[in-house]
């Protein structure tokens, strides 16, 4: 658990264990530790453990099992996704927007420098939204495509309406991938009424373990392997199953689903009352829409702060407080490159972006100090 000293606020980059969760993987740690390829008694129980978390995942996303292969993360499943659903269909041309998680923007990116595709991007609106429209423009009288859009944004929460991108695509035979890492376990899906060939989920984004994942894969969409070297997930992913990961993650989306409506009402509030707070103490301003409940992740804030000759050392400011944030994806820092998300929305480089991203273990006490600190910070009174 998070040092209670220690303000953790960086949620989105990763969530604590909850140790329900913990509780459900230490059998699995210590003593079913049969390899799940094995026909003898301890992989079988090993085997039976896997296929009772797929159902349990399958059944709470509105799926069936059949659709549902684990992996190492939600990169590994982006990747397999749209490298081997572009190589199985034979697609010369992807749609996706510039906001995307690197994970689907490098991958297509790299697909397009070796010459195996014909990269696009999707309009945007001034707050960071994917215009519909001009998705459907794209796709009109064109030849078939895949279409990557996430559901909602990890720098700055916005949110995509996955389901009518579905039917635009569905319209046009165009192949819909989306990465629905920062939604999984944060709101409800029912995959069987979205028209949608595969999504990206990870276990480590609400409250599960590091380092798996899952891969949703409709069955009327076949694809090869993106590793191989074994037949587990059905001949779709090489190598032995990390399986206290998976039973991890079957149980914290359980737990998620479970609570999900309590946790959603205590975190919007913790959100709403970081906004009012910053509002009234400082100039700030809010990148996206992630200041707008209804079209962003309850989840996430990326606050734009005054301009300040200290704002590269922000986040290191914050942490000598002992408030954990992140600048913008966790996958980019320490990088010398900015956000590729503020860049591509024009946003000011004098004026300072922090992203805070709360979770079921954040209280009102730690909102205040973290305001309380930033003003410290910035030398204004509230």
């Amino acid at each position: 658990m998070v040092d209670s000293k220690h303000i953790y606020l960086d949620n989105a980059a990763t969530t604590p264990l909850d140790e329900e969760v913990f509780e459900a993987m230490k059998p699995y740690m210590l003593g079913s530790f049969g390899n799940p390829s094995s026909i003898h008694t301890h992989g079988r129980e090993v085997r039976s453990a896997i296929e009772k978390s797929r159902k349990k995942v399958a059944d709470l996303l509105g799926t069936s099992p059949s659709e549902i292969f684990f992996t190492s993360g939600g990169t590994e499943a982006d990747n397999t996704a749209i490298c081997c659903g572009i190589n199985a269909l034979g697609i010369k041309r992807a749609i996706t927007s510039k906001l995307e998680h690197h994970a689907v923007l490098h991958t297509l990116q790299h697909l397009e420098r070796q010459g195996r595709i014909h990269l696009e991007y999707v309009a945007l609106d001034a707050k960071g939204h994917v215009s519909l429209a001009h998705l459907e423009e794209v796709l009109k009288d064109q030849e078939k495509a895949f279409v990557s859009l996430m559901q909602a944004n990890n720098e700055i929460g916005n949110i995509t309406d996955i389901a009518a991108v579905g039917e635009i695509c569905a319209a046009y035979g165009a192949c819909f991938h989306s990465d629905t890492v920062q939604t999984i376990g944060h709101y409800k899906h029912e995959l069987s009424n979205i028209k949608l060939q595969s999504l990206a989920g990870a276990a480590h984004k609400f409250h599960g373990p590091k380092g798996i994942g899952f891969l949703y894969l409709n069955n009327t969409h076949k694809i090869s392997p993106f590793i191989f070297g074994g037949a587990q997930e059905r001949n779709m992913r090489g190598g032995t199953e990390n399986v206290y990961g998976i039973v991890g993650l079957a149980k914290a989306l359980e737990i998620a689903y479970r609570d999900m409506d309590a946790h959603r009402t205590h975190i919007q509030s913790l959100k709403s009352r970081m906004i009012e707070r910053l509002k009234a103490a400082l100039d700030v301003s809010f990148h996206g829409d992630s200041d707008n409940s209804e079209k962003s992740l309850y989840t996430v804030l990326n606050v734009c702060l005054p301009p300040s000759e200290d704002n590269d050392m922000l986040l290191f400011n914050l942490d000598i407080n002992k408030i954990s944030a992140s600048g913008g994806s966790a996958c980019s820092s320490g990088s010398s490159i900015g956000s590729h998300v503020l860049t591509a929305l024009n946003t000011d480089p004098a004026r300072g972006a922090v992203r805070f991203s709360f979770s079921k273990y954040n209280n009102p006490q730690e909102i205040d100090y973290v305001v309380e600190k930033l003003v410290d910070i910035y030398q204004v009174k509230a």
